[in-house]
């Protein structure tokens, strides 16, 4: 599944993703539904994501604006993508 950023700086970037079934990460569609609702209030903002998976909520987050993201998940494969990401988009 090819993960993309929908929003902000970043948008239309693609993200590097865990493979496999361990990780399920939240759809376009749904982030876009959820960060749509948060309005203004993401811009600088304290974010925490748990369960991190590809890291996709809180580099959405940054892209729309966010100050500072913890990303936390139990899956070294996870945090190892997720490091990947943010270095890729130099975050």
């Amino acid at each position: 599944m090819a993960l993309r950023i929908i929003a902000g700086e970043l948008k239309g970037r693609k993200l590097v993703t865990v493979p496999g079934i361990q990780t399920r990460p939240t759809a376009d569609r749904v982030r876009g539904s959820i960060f749509n609702i948060l309005g203004a209030g993401v811009r600088g903002a304290l974010v925490l994501v748990l369960f991190a998976g590809t890291g996709a909520m809180g580099i959405e987050a940054l892209s729309r604006g966010a100050e500072f993201v913890v990303f936390e998940d139990n899956d070294k494969t996870s945090l190892t993508d997720i490091a990947k990401n943010i270095k890729m988009f130099a975050l």
